[in-house]
């Protein structure tokens, strides 16, 4: 869930500072940065919803969390731009609530 924020602070970081400072956009909205950061992000969710799932059998978790690794994949496949950060922050979103009820699940 902490990847899942950091990625979303990433998103929306690189966002304002391509807006207020476009030096700071040659380094932070390079492609590959965000390339390589959303597929760790999506290794490591999917590691943990399923290791959520094995332990409590919930599916909801589960459920939540591949809708926005599928959300966070498409993003993957579109150009840099347009509907691509958009896409990425929802997907990141979705994965993170995914997170949180694996985590309610254990109350």
């Amino acid at each position: 869930m902490a990847l899942s924020g950091l990625c979303l602070v990433h998103c929306v970081a690189t966002a304002v500072l391509l807006a207020l400072v476009a030096s700071a956009g040659g380094v932070l909205g390079q492609p590959i940065i965000h390339e390589v950061g959303l597929v760790l992000a999506m290794i490591l969710g999917a590691v943990a919803l399923g290791r959520g799932f094995v332990e409590h059998r919930y599916p909801l978790p589960l459920m939540v969390g591949i809708a926005g690794l599928t959300t966070m994949a498409i993003a993957l496949t579109m150009r840099e731009g347009g509907f691509e950060p958009l896409l990425t922050i929802l997907g990141v979103a979705t994965l993170a609530l995914g997170h949180r009820l694996n985590q309610l699940a254990v109350a």
